[in-house]
C-alpha cells in the first residue's frame, strides 16, 4: 500500500496532536511533515495526501501555512487524493469559524481531488468558509469545546478515508 504524507501546520501544538492522531490510526502507512520543514518535492512524493491547519483570530491560517500557500501552485496533483483537516473554536468565533481550513480549500489549484468531506452535524457556528454544499470540506476539530469528541470524530474520518486511499 503506499504511503501518505500528513502535512500539518500547528503553532500551539492542538493541530500536531491531531495529526499525530490521524497518522497513528493510519498506522505505519502514514508520514508526518510539519509544513514549516517541507518542499513541493516532497509533497510531489506521495499519492495520498492530508492537509492539516488550524484558524487563528478571526479566520487567518496557521503562519506556516500563510507562508508555504503559494508553493501549492508548484504540486503536480494528477492522479493524487487529498484530504483536509482544520481546527477551530465554534463558541468564540462563531462567524469564521474553520476559516483555515477553507482557506487552504480554496487555495487549493484542483478541488476534483479533494476527499474526506464531514458532515456540518453536531457543530453550532454561524458562518465557515470550509462549509461547500452542505459539508465541511474535510474533518472539523474542535478541542476548545469538543475534546471530547476529537478521536471518535478522526477514527470515523480514517475508516472513511482508508476507502478513499486505496
Amino acid at each position: 500500500m503506499e504511503k501518505i504524507g500528513i502535512f500539518y501546520g500547528s503553532t500551539g501544538g492542538s493541530t500536531k496532536s491531531v495529526a499525530e492522531r490521524v497518522a497513528k490510526a493510519f498506522g505505519n502507512r502514514a508520514e508526518l511533515h510539519d509544513i514549516k520543514d517541507s518542499t513541493p518535492e516532497m509533497i510531489n512524493g506521495y499519492k495520498y495526501l492530508i492537509f492539516g491547519t488550524s484558524a487563528w483570530g478571526i479566520g487567518d491560517m496557521q503562519d506556516d501555512w500563510e507562508y508555504f500557500i503559494y508553493e501549492l501552485d508548484q504540486i503536480n496533483f494528477e492522479g493524487k487524493k487529498v484530504a483536509l483537516f482544520g481546527l477551530g473554536d465554534q463558541a468564540e468565533y462563531a462567524d469564521s469559524f474553520v476559516d483555515g481550513l477553507g482557506t487552504l480549500y480554496c487555495r487549493l489549484p484542483d478541488k476534483d481531488v479533494v476527499v474526506g468531506q464531514w458532515p456540518l452535524d453536531g457543530y453550532k457556528f454561524a458562518f465557515s468558509l470550509a462549509e461547500k454544499d452542505g459539508s465541511f470540506v474535510g474533518l472539523v476539530i474542535d478541542e476548545e469545546n469538543q475534546a471530547g469528541q476529537t478521536d471518535a470524530r478522526v477514527k470515523k474520518w480514517v475508516k472513511m478515508l482508508e476507502a478513499e486511499f486505496v
